[in-house]
């Protein structure tokens, strides 16, 4: 598994490009493989017990230094870690009033038609399977507002078949939110093998091997003061597979 890279450090944060694949923290059923906490740690020890305090159902401590924002574990890109209890109490307070910035990258399965667009649909939980979120008709339990703006920047076919490269950005951050928005409109994204099952089955996947979805940049104010913009260069088979459906 491939570390972390760093693209901005001071001493009250540290903002990194995750690597696919890689949890942010251990969750109830993970083991010991690596963390962006553990990896964190490891480069700031007086990190240690940052951030908000959280147990395992079996009251155990779940390890959580540090974090902010959290990306999927399947979701590569820029994420930004507290240092010190202030910074993550200056940053946590711009995430829940909607004051950050962010915008992903992302190919799904079909054609978007239009240029811009909106998706306005409060999340609930899926009644078919705890894993998942829903947006669609027959979610449970609280239905929390939850609205993404959308920007299409190509659509194209590879090998007969459509698909639509996105820019995303996410107004509140609910749990999946990219992920169960385009899948309610029927426009799951690539490689998602939990709201995407379906159309992975029978696709050509634009021959990708993971999830199609990036952080690609991040703005907010930092604690000392300044707003910045950080950027998580796209991978390079994001640019191969936006080449694949421009020919």
């Amino acid at each position: 598994m491939p570390e972390p890279e760093v693209i901005y450090e001071d001493a009250s944060v540290i903002v990194l490009n995750k690597p696919y694949g890689m949890l942010v923290h251990e969750d109830w059923h993970s083991g010991n493989e690596g963390t962006v906490v553990q990896w964190f740690l490891a480069r700031v020890p007086k990190a240690q017990g940052v951030g908000e305090v959280s147990v395992k159902p079996d009251g155990t401590p779940l390890e959580r230094s540090g974090v902010v924002h959290r990306l999927d574990r399947e979701t590569s890109g820029v994420m930004i870690m507290a240092k010190t209890a202030e910074a993550h109490a200056f940053l946590k307070a711009q995430f829940h009033d909607r004051k950050v910035k962010k915008e992903y990258r992302a190919f799904v399965y079909g054609r978007i038609h239009d240029k811009w667009g909106t998706i306005n649909r409060p999340i609930g939980r899926s009644a078919k399977d705890f894993k998942k979120r829903s947006a669609e008709r027959g979610a449970k339990g609280t239905m929390r507002e939850a609205l993404t703006h959308m920007e299409r920047i190509g659509v194209g076919e590879y090998k007969d078949e459509a698909f639509s490269y996105l820019k995303l950005m996410p107004q509140t951050g609910r749990t999946h939110q990219l992920r169960v928005h385009l899948r309610a409109i029927d426009r799951p994204i690539v490689g998602d093998m939990l709201y995407g099952e379906r159309q992975m089955k029978i696709s050509n996947n634009l021959e990708l091997k993971r999830l199609a979805l990036h952080a690609h940049q991040l703005e907010l104010i930092l604690p000392h003061g300044q707003t910045e913009r950080f950027i998580a260069p796209l991978p390079h088979e994001f640019e191969e597979a936006a080449e694949r459906i421009a020919e």
